[in-house]
This record gives C-alpha cells, structure tokens and sequence, in this order.
C-alpha cells in the first residue's frame, strides 16, 4: 500500500484546494485561529516560516498547502 504524503492528506481534506484559509491552518495545528495570528506576528522561528507560506489576496489571507507539508515534514 502506499503511503500518502502530508500534502496529499492536507489536500484530502480540504477539497484539494492549494490554498489553506487561516481557520484551516489553525485547525491543522491544533491551535486557534487568533493563536495562529499572534504566532504568525512574533519573531520567532515559526513565525518566520509560516510567514513565507503566506499568501495575500486582496484582503484575505491565505497558506500555500505544499509550503505547509514541508514545514510540518520538517518538524
């Protein structure tokens, strides 16, 4: 049987989308998703590199799903 990779589980459960809503993001990290904001303005390593995963349009704030497998693969 082959393994599924942690982008292809993320996109599983989404819908597929290559994009994560911070609500998203919160739930995959099991934290809220005011949490995640003040994680994602501090100046810490994570903060960092969720930082790089982010995508703006428009207002809406968004999480690129191959960017977020890599970071928890790397953990």
């Amino acid at each position: 049987m082959q393994s599924l990779t942690t982008e292809k589980m993320i996109l599983d459960r989404f819908g597929g989308s290559p994009l994560l809503s911070t609500q998203q993001l919160a739930e995959i990290l099991h934290r809220s998703p005011e949490g995640l904001r003040i994680t994602i303005s501090g100046s810490g390593d994570l903060a960092e590199r969720l930082r790089a995963c982010k995508l703006k349009i428009g207002r809406r704030v968004y999480f690129r799903v191959a960017l977020i497998a890599q970071l928890i693969d790397q953990a």
